[in-house]
């Protein structure tokens, strides 16, 4: 008997968990995130593995929007604390199906009018065996499953809002980086502009006012520049903290400003808006947690019924081998449960209204989105024309100076207005491409969803299951 007892001692012990601490130095986790880069080696594992065959050198020549997210994905830690979420309801389901354990109740006794010969101890044990009844433990089961699927769905909603980011920051960066480029060429013909008036100033062939203004808007272009610069520097810092590092990492790489030029028509019509309005990760989510307030009413009703609690025991009484069987249960008399299954019911409600709330957003979203993108459209339209008739005008102009019949400072003035068209025709393209994006992130749907549909689905298998990474 006392053997058995060890034995089960040893093994009811081998199964108990242990714990493991994991300190965490604020110093040492710093180290780790300033030494993030883009040339590491198990982000390129990760990239082989996603997108296979399209990397042609490592790292690559410049990084795009693609590639750019999918770093993101390996690095960013939102992402991270969203499949450390879902882990935690996985875990719940376990915690759910859960059995309540048996417990031993001891209780030796001892008589002290005992007769003689016999032990005046008396040895009394019993086990209390809880039996749930109504389905409780199924019901508990259905609800953390369902509250695991909304943990997992909004590992998807924190992935598009990391794509967003990435998108967002790199237009930005573009949009900077490509004024400060024409910018640049506007100042070297607005110089020319003013060296060759301060030279017919010289001869008297113009007046101060003229140069003046010259010099105005010369001092103007080159403010504009300056802040033309800060915000590059600003959207590339942005940009690396929306990949997940730090600014430096990305001080020495080649960003490409290379975005999807095609129409996003089929993003606006009506079966887009119903997938959208249907599909999206977070409306899905949303009705996770409904149906997990629908189990956890379920619950509470079910506990309207008592649990059942068997008690055999065993006593020897002075030689006599006495059993009994007990079965206790509560009575349900004064407390039918009636509490927490209005709170369930008020927060089934709750639940409903927040999932009506968002699918009221959604509309918004996909509303605003729709008419901003129609708006860029014919705003890049018209800053085509402009752009168009500014070419048209430099070439005329060239041809007349080749031709002697025009002015030097008239082919510069050209140049100067070809500039500013320059400029406003990047300024629709940006606009044309946010809106794109937006569109993309209210539907949560590629703008060529059929190409890209297998490519999503498997960064979408990536973000929930990554590989290792040094730094976890």
């Amino acid at each position: 008997m006392n053997r058995c007892a060890i034995i089960v001692l040893v093994a009811w012990l081998a199964g108990c968990a242990r714990f493991d601490p994991q300190p965490i130095s604020p110093a040492h986790n710093a180290a780790q995130l300033e030494q993030r880069r883009l040339d590491d080696a198990g982000l390129r594992e990760f990239l082989e593995r996603t997108v296979p065959n399209e990397l042609e050198t490592w790292p690559p020549k410049a990084w795009d929007f693609k590639t750019l997210t999918l770093a993101a994905y390996y690095f960013h830690p939102s992402l991270a604390v969203a499949r450390a979420q879902w882990s935690a309801a996985q875990a719940g389901v376990r915690t759910a199906g859960g059995r309540p354990n048996p417990t031993l109740n001891l209780s030796p006794g001892y008589d002290f009018s005992a007769a003689n010969g016999l032990s005046p101890w008396i040895a009394f044990f019993s086990v209390d065996i809880p039996v749930e009844t109504a389905g409780k433990r199924g019901r508990r089961i259905a609800k953390a499953e369902h509250l695991s699927e909304s943990a997992r769905l909004n590992t998807v909603t924190v992935a598009w809002q990391v794509r967003s980011h990435v998108r967002g920051s790199l237009l930005d960066f573009t949009l900077a980086d490509g004024r400060a480029a024409l910018l640049e060429n506007q100042i070297r013909v607005q110089e020319q502009i003013v060296n060759l008036l301060e030279q017919r100033l010289a001869v008297g062939a113009i007046s101060l006012p003229e140069l003046t203004v010259a010099r105005i808007g010369l001092n103007k272009t080159r403010i504009d520049l300056s802040d033309a610069r800060s915000k590059r520097a600003d959207a590339r810092a942005r940009l690396a903290e929306a990949v997940g590092m730090g600014d430096r990492a990305l001080a020495d790489v080649r960003l490409s400003p290379e975005f999807e030029e095609d129409s996003a028509d089929q993003l606006t019509s009506a079966e887009a808006r119903r997938i959208g309005l249907q599909g999206r990760s977070d409306i899905l989510s949303a009705l996770a947690e409904y149906a997990a307030a629908e189990a956890e009413l379920q619950v509470q009703i079910a506990k309207q019924y008592p649990d059942v609690h068997l008690s055999p025991g065993y006593q020897y009484d002075q030689g006599d081998n006495k059993w009994s069987l007990g079965v206790t249960f509560e009575l349900p008399v004064l407390n039918q449960n009636q509490g927490p299954i209005a709170e369930a019911r008020a927060r089934r409600v709750e639940s409903a209204t927040r999932f009506t709330e968002l699918q009221a957003r959604v509309i918004g979203e996909i509303d605003r989105a729709g008419a901003a993108y129609g708006a860029a459209r014919e705003q890049t339209a018209a800053t085509d024309a402009l752009m168009a008739a500014a070419q048209q005008q430099e070439r005329s102009a060239e041809a007349q100076l080749k031709a002697g019949a025009a002015d030097p400072l008239d082919r510069l003035t050209i140049q100067l207005e070809l500039g500013v068209a320059a400029l406003a025709q990047l300024d629709g393209r940006t606009k044309l491409r946010q809106s794109i994006g937006a569109l993309e992130d209210a539907l949560q749907r590629p703008i060529d969803a059929a190409r890209e549909a297998g490519s999503m689905a498997t960064l979408i298998n990536t973000v929930q299951n990554p590989p290792g990474r040094a730094d976890k």
